[in-house]
């Protein structure tokens, strides 16, 4: 999955999202963002594994 993020955005498009998000957010919530961020995929990841095979 990563490998085809790295292949659709180039570095200086990743720089350039990354500098959007910094002046959007602050560097003082860009913690909190990322630690948001990273529990909603692993909740994610977590009921997808446990809605597998069931409707």
């Amino acid at each position: 999955m990563n490998i085809l993020i790295a292949g659709i955005l180039g570095g200086w498009e990743m720089i350039l999202i990354l500098a959007v998000v910094l002046l959007l957010f602050g560097s003082r919530k860009l913690p909190e963002l990322a630690k948001g961020l990273g529990q909603g995929i692993k909740e994610f990841k977590k009921a997808s594994r446990d809605g597998d095979g069931r409707a």
